[in-house]
């Protein structure tokens, strides 16, 4: 069978990327600008600096990967891009270049859904066995997700309120953190110990997780100490935070195991680069005798490698997009 080579493009948040993915598991070249240093400024991303940025970079971008790959833009087998869910201006700039590149060259456009991005990231470098069971933790996602087979998705549970990644940055800014706030969190409670006594979300036998209670105790908690005029230990705080979160994605992620009795488990998003929740994930793995599988960090975050191997499989069925492909800011997981 001919190989098969895909131009990616994600730019659903802050990160310009392009990468070209060969029969969905191999990356041929891989580019990410990032405009952390910019946003940090800010305390988080300002989606208008946001998309200007993308429009400034995308072009220098698309020549870097395609100088790294020795492979002309004309050998390239089909364009996929990133159109739902994140920043609209962000979204718009990637789509409309996707689409400008395939008018031009005559290549087929693949629309593909940045969190199944995630998912694939663990395809990378590997291939999915199913049936597995996908947790998928980022900003805008907690998700429980049984896969019978590709791009079939079962959502066994989600987050009622605020997603894992969205409390750990609103953790990190009450703590006085930089942005980015998930990882400074990670390292910071790596320094502490769980003497803060917080409530657990959600403690019921359902997929299903909350953390708006766990985050609101922590800002009136820190409020009202501040108020008396006390200290907060922040690494004891971080790390008593860390510990009630990744312990209740684990016990739902127990839950779903033993109910669906997969052997094959896979953690995604940008949260899978969480060091707690990756040592726990391990532990989990032993005690049920299961396939652990999670990406490389630099497939965690946002990124174009994984959208090339998300589009893989919508290749192979020819589920190709026409020229009236949008972006969306919001979008359920289904293509």
């Amino acid at each position: 069978m001919k190989d098969i080579y895909i131009l990616a493009i994600e730019t659903s948040c802050d990160e310009t990327s392009m990468a070209i993915v060969k029969n969905g598991h191999e990356i041929t070249s891989f580019t990410v600008l990032t405009q952390m240093d910019t946003h940090s400024q800010y305390g988080g991303v300002v989606p208008e600096i946001a998309s200007r940025m993308h429009t400034e970079n995308i072009t220098m971008v698309l020549e870097e990967t395609l100088k790294k790959s020795n492979i002309k833009i004309e050998d390239i087998d089909a364009i996929a891009v990133t159109y739902a869910p994140g920043l609209l201006g962000s979204l718009l700039v990637g789509v409309e270049f996707a689409k400008t590149l395939c008018y031009v060259y005559q290549k087929p456009l693949i629309a593909v859904n940045h969190t199944i991005g995630h998912i694939y990231a663990n395809n990378i470098d590997n291939k999915l066995k199913f049936p597995l069971l996908a947790l998928v933790v980022s900003g805008g996602h907690t998700d429980l997700i049984l896969m019978q087979k590709d791009y079939q998705f079962e959502i066994l549970g989600s987050t009622l309120d605020d997603a894992i990644g969205e409390c750990y940055d609103k953790v990190a800014r009450v703590l006085g953190l930089k942005y980015p706030g998930g990882p400074n969190v990670d390292k910071l409670a790596k320094e502490g110990k769980p003497t803060y006594n917080l409530p657990k979300p959600v403690n019921d036998n359902t997929y299903n997780f909350s953390f708006s209670g766990l985050k609101s105790h922590i800002i009136n908690l820190v409020h009202n100490e501040t108020q008396r005029g006390h200290e907060i230990r922040k690494e004891d705080l971080a790390c008593s935070f860390q510990i009630i979160a990744v312990d209740e994605l684990i016990r739902k992620v127990e839950l779903a195991l033993q109910k669906t009795k997969v052997k094959d488990l896979i953690i995604a998003g940008g949260v899978s680069a969480n060091k707690h929740l990756r040592q726990e994930t391990h532990k989990l793995a032993e005690k049920y005798q299961i396939s652990l599988n999670i990406p490389d960090f630099k497939y965690c975050t946002d990124n174009a490698a994984m959208i090339g191997a998300a589009a893989y499989p919508l290749f192979l069925k020819k589920e190709f997009a026409d020229f009236t492909l949008n972006a969306q800011s919001q979008a359920l997981i289904t293509k």
